[in-house]
């Protein structure tokens, strides 16, 4: 390990940032002094300029990727080389706001359906069940799934905060269902690693991304990953007449501004009233 990254590392303990949030800031840092091939401490705003621009031009990242990447390199400089900082120097690409895919509930039963084996089957009826993250899923403990109060305990989720989610009856029988067939009962993780799944660490979240890819592919649907299940979870909820504060506290959003996106791709809101065009006494158009 080098002095640089011991320190940034050091850094970013003492912060309490996530284990996902530090594995993106020196990732991001990796690339950036390769991109250069020079040690990071030997650049400047200058060279944070024009890695910005590889980004979006070459490598065709969306704004909102470069700035994570550009936030991790603001930290390495502001506060583990105590170096100035402004945002003139390196300004943040304009964020892009884009709509979340959004599946239908038949489709996400045909996903469901589609998935590879019975494993991958799990995870993707527990992401869209509770709708929390793929890292989340990841860690999750058998002994977070309480039966008696109905709930699942997320521990540590997105800003090192603990929340509960709700634990549907179908995916409680579910998971006993799987867990009673198989030969070696797992002892910590709900979804252990390892090619038997009998390893004594959880899965990685690549895995998770592979089970959604699978079934998607095998299910003929587009553009569909992790996160998508989430965004079914908190849609689909609303859809089912849920109020903005009941999503916001399962999907662990800090402000609820952020569930407000949902309004924009629930089809029960975007029905919820006639279009004036509908009021309207207009004359018929004559056939030609």
């Amino acid at each position: 390990m080098t002095h640089l990254r011991k320190l940034m590392l050091e850094e970013l303990e003492r912060r309490n940032y996530s284990h996902e949030t530090t594995r993106a800031h020196i990732h991001a840092m990796k690339d950036f002094s390769a991109y250069f091939k020079r040690p990071p401490d030997q650049l400047g705003p200058e060279h944070v300029r024009e890695y910005q621009a590889y980004l979006l031009r070459e490598r065709k990242l969306s704004p909102n990727t470069v700035n994570m990447r550009t936030g991790a390199l603001r930290f390495f400089f502001v506060t583990t080389l105590r170096r100035p900082w402004t945002a003139a120097d390196t300004p943040y690409p304009k964020r892009a706001f884009e709509l979340p895919t959004i599946l239908t509930c038949e489709q996400v039963a045909r996903l469901i359906d589609n998935a590879r084996n019975p494993f991958y089957r799990m995870i993707l009826l527990t992401l869209y069940a509770t709708g929390v993250r793929r890292a989340e899923l990841t860690r999750l403990k058998i002994s977070d799934v309480d039966s008696k109060r109905m709930v699942i305990h997320v521990e540590g989720g997105k800003g090192r905060k603990d929340r509960d989610v709700m634990l549907s009856t179908t995916l409680l029988e579910e998971l006993r269902a799987h867990y009673r067939h198989l030969r070696r009962k797992p002892d910590v993780w709900l979804f252990p690693g390892g090619v038997w799944h009998t390893s004594s660490e959880h899965i990685h979240d690549k895995v998770v991304w592979l089970a959604i890819k699978d079934a998607a592919e095998r299910a003929g649907l587009k553009d569909v990953h992790p996160h998508t299940l989430r965004h079914c979870f908190a849609t689909h909820l609303l859809e089912a007449g849920a109020d903005l504060r009941t999503i916001q506290l399962p999907l662990g959003h800090s402000d609820l501004e952020e569930t407000t996106i949902y309004l924009h791709v629930s089809t029960r809101q975007l029905h919820a009233t006639p279009s004036p065009l509908d009021s309207l006494t207009l004359r018929r158009t004559k056939d030609e």
